[in-house]
């Protein structure tokens, strides 16, 4: 069994390559050259961590950047290396690495990314994302490549808004997500395509002591292992210039799954996912960024597994319900909106702060019939860790109800 999940890991990092492979590198622009022929800010002015080792040591760091000098281009790339803390992980060990470019010099090409990170936690929790969001030359394909391996002791609470946040349950799993995409231009902006999703979880256990009664409902609910593979239509409109950290631009995204148990799912069930995120200059003249995301994940048809509910915290860039522990809520459906203000505290860009607000809304039990608005708020700073590419190390503190509050730390943008 473990054999075939080493193959699935495998096959999605040759799909990684694959995606490398349609990167024109004759026409690889260095990002900072690149934005010359854009309408953005001279760049000279900013600051971020690399300049601060740079001005201590007097001299090209090699920490944070990967110059080429035979062709004076370079490629932006971010390594930090963290201790941290969430409530989902307690303290944890993280080293993360953030790659950004640009694919030609065209005045509207997005910039494509990779990045990764592995984290191991207090609570002997592993987690290794490896994500690509890669532009081809024009923009004519986008190719998106999102996978997670995760060794995870979490907690469970049941299903629907009203659930109690001290009745819930322990339990300790292996987690393997491969998500692999691949869509065509058919207008500005907008692209059309397909995929396959695979997602599997194994050796599912309680560490928590159990009745009998709460024993019989664990492996009726769970069972010991959950798998679900289907095939993808996707939809995005994507105006925005950089998707690490947005300034500007609507995005749209919808994706319908459609799990099969001839592609090995555990059962035929289908969902649909709609993302909405968008992002304005406030004041209009400032760099200050106010920004709205939507997001709606409804069960189509069919009973997903329990831990690929929709749930707090488990979006694809797990980023959902700052406030709450991930997995806090769950139900057949979710509906989430969020608003965060992005200002800046220093004027060169180095150290910047934000606010935010969400609101999560779940179906109360496996039906359609929803419950309870759930808020979450907090505030956070930002440190720049690539003025060219916008990566940012985000540290947030948040406050939900029930006394409910805690750490989240991303690499880039939130949303």
């Amino acid at each position: 069994m473990r054999k075939q999940y080493f193959l699935l890991f495998l096959f999605s990092l040759i799909f990684l390559n694959v995606s490398f492979a349609q990167i024109d590198t004759s026409n690889s622009f260095l990002a900072a050259d690149t934005l010359l022929f854009r309408n953005v800010p001279d760049y000279s002015k900013e600051r971020d961590l690399k300049d601060v080792f740079r001005s201590k040591s007097k001299k090209q760091s090699t920490f944070l950047e990967n110059e080429d000098a035979t062709s004076g281009r370079q490629s932006h790339f971010s390594f930090v290396p963290a201790v941290g803390y969430t409530l989902q992980t307690g303290f944890a060990a993280i080293l993360s690495a953030n790659l950004a470019y640009f694919n030609d010099n065209n005045a509207d090409t997005k910039l494509s990314s990779i990045s990764t990170s592995i984290t191991y936690s207090q609570y002997n929790q592993t987690i290794i994302p490896i994500f690509a969001d890669i532009w081809t030359k024009n923009n004519k394909f986008n190719i998106i490549s999102d996978n997670r391996y995760i060794q995870y002791p979490s907690d469970i609470y049941g299903l629907g808004g009203r659930t109690d946040p001290n009745n819930g349950l322990t339990i300790d799993f292996t987690g393997l997500k491969l998500h692999e995409t691949i869509l065509a231009s058919v207008a500005k902006d907008f692209y059309l395509g397909g995929g396959i999703y695979y997602d599997a979880f194994w050796n599912i256990k309680a560490i928590d002591p159990l009745t009998r009664r709460r024993d019989s409902l664990f492996t009726r609910v769970l069972g010991t292992s959950e798998k679900a593979v289907g095939f993808t239509f996707r939809m995005l409109y994507d105006s925005r210039l950089n998707q690490i950290n947005p300034d500007q631009g609507w995005y749209y995204n919808l994706v319908y799954r459609a799990n099969t148990k001839f592609l090995g799912s555990d059962s035929n069930w289908n969902s649909l996912m709609i993302d909405v995120r968008t992002y304005f200059h406030f004041p209009e003249d400032s760099k200050n960024i106010l920004s709205f995301w939507n997001l709606d994940w409804i069960t189509t048809s069919g009973k997903p597994p329990y831990l690929l509910l929709p749930s707090t915290g488990w979006d694809d860039q797990y980023n959902s319900g700052r406030g709450y522990i991930q997995g806090r809520f769950r139900g057949q459906n979710m509906l989430y909106l969020e608003s965060e203000y992005r200002y800046r505290i220093s004027r060169n860009g180095l150290l910047g702060g934000v606010f935010f607000v969400n609101l999560q809304n779940f179906s109360s039990d496996i039906s359609s019939q929803f419950a309870t608005i759930i808020p979450g708020y907090g505030l956070g700073l930002r440190l720049k860790l690539n003025k060219h590419s916008g990566a940012n190390l985000c540290v947030d503190y948040g406050f939900g109800k029930d006394g409910s509050r805690g750490f989240f730390v991303n690499l880039g943008e939130v949303f």
